[in-house]
Parts: C-alpha cells; structure tokens; sequence
C-alpha cells in the first residue's frame, strides 16, 4: 500500500513507481489513511464539523480528482462525437459544466455528512477506492496516461484481493450497525460513472478515473443520508 499513497494522497511519503501498480489490490485499504482525519473531525462533533471533515478530506487526498471531474464533466456534457467530446476533457480550461460538477459533488457531500453518523465518510471513501479500481478493471484504457499504466498492471488476482480486502473492511461495520448495508447502493453511482465514460469516451483515462471516485462518494454518503433519515 506504501507506493499507493503518494498517487492517491498528498502524504509525504516516497513510492516506488514501478511497484505503485503491483499494489492494485490495496486501494481499499488506502481508504483506512484518507478518512481517518476527517472521520476524527467527526467523531469528535466540532462545530461545523461536516465542512470541516470534507475539507479535512480533500487536504489528504488533494484536488486532483475533483479537477478530473469538471474535466469529465466537460467532455460529457458537450455535443458531438468521441473525438470532440474527447478534446474537450483534456482542454486546460473549465468550462461550466465541470464547474457546475463540482459545486454539486461538494454540496451534496457536506450536506449528507450533516445527516450521517461519523464512520459514514469511511464508507464513502472505501466505496470510492473501489469505484477507481472497477474502472481500472474494464481494462479499456484512453490514451497512454497514468490511467492506462495502472491498468496494464491490473489482473483478476488483484481484483479479487482488493474486493477481499473490501469485504474484510466493510464487514465489521455491518456487524457494528445493519444500516450500513445501504452504502453499498453507493456502489451503484460509481459503476453509472464507468458507464458514461465509456459510451462517451470509448475508454476510461485518468480524468474519467478521478470524476469516478468523487461520484461514487458522494453517491454513497447521499445513499446514507437518506437511509440514515428514513430509518
């Protein structure tokens, strides 16, 4: 898991980036590191805590997926075919559908994690790690980019020691409380995600690969929101 973090984190810590791919089957457990700040913030109940943890968040893991998500955003919601919807995703300028993409997944996160218990951002980001590593498993990569390498690295083995270690982490939490068998409906944003990306785009880059991780936690914690609230 070591080589993960400084491609998923902004934790000082060195990586070995030939080895970075062969960790494939650690994403879930990189969740453990990225969550446990802003968990803290809000076990701990400070005022503001909601925004506090999601700024908590994004200090961990930086921006870089929130940029790749106004990206997406950009490529998906312009006319034409692949080759202009793909032009528009690598243009350095934001237009208004990335910026209107962000505003919404940062809404929507610091509203839910109003309504939620403290180890609701866990699950969130632990359904996240899977997300990314999902959509390097279509194996259908666009371009030559930091996406594509990790998914020449990507094998059956490591999918399936990454959904194991998934279950290993989720499974505790179900046994601790029933409810949180509905984060997994989270899971679902996150494949609808893969599917945009790969009818618009015809495969799936880094751009698509971070738009899927901030889509598929803030999918989750709306998903527990709601069930936090009807039960």
């Amino acid at each position: 898991m070591r080589n993960l973090l400084p491609f998923l984190t902004r934790i000082p810590v060195e990586g070995d980036f030939e080895k970075a791919r062969e960790e494939l089957w650690a994403f879930p457990l990189v969740a453990l590191v990225s969550s446990a700040l802003p968990t803290l913030v809000l076990y701990l109940g400070l005022p503001l805590s909601n925004v506090l943890a999601l700024l908590a968040l994004y200090f961990t893991i930086g921006l870089l997926h929130l940029d790749g998500l106004a990206d997406w955003a950009d490529g998906v919601m312009v006319k034409g075919d692949r080759e202009r919807k793909i032009k528009a995703m690598k243009d350095l300028n934001t237009g208004i559908a990335g910026i209107f993409a962000v505003v919404m997944v940062l809404l929507l996160q610091v509203y839910s994690l109003s309504l939620v218990p403290f180890y609701a951002l866990f699950l969130s980001e632990l359904n996240s790690k899977l997300g990314m590593l999902l959509a390097l498993a279509t194996k259908k990569p666009l371009g030559q980019g930091l996406g594509a390498y990790f998914m020449e690295g990507m094998t059956g083995k490591r999918l399936l020691g990454g959904l194991i270690f998934y279950a290993l982490l989720l499974v505790p939490l179900i046994a601790y409380d029933p409810n949180v068998l509905a984060s997994l409906l989270g899971l679902l944003a996150g494949g609808y995600a893969i599917r945009i990306s790969l009818k618009n785009f015809g495969g799936i880059n880094g751009d698509c690969i971070g738009a899927i991780a901030e889509i598929t936690r803030a999918g989750t914690l709306v998903v527990m929101a709601f069930a936090w609230q009807l039960i």
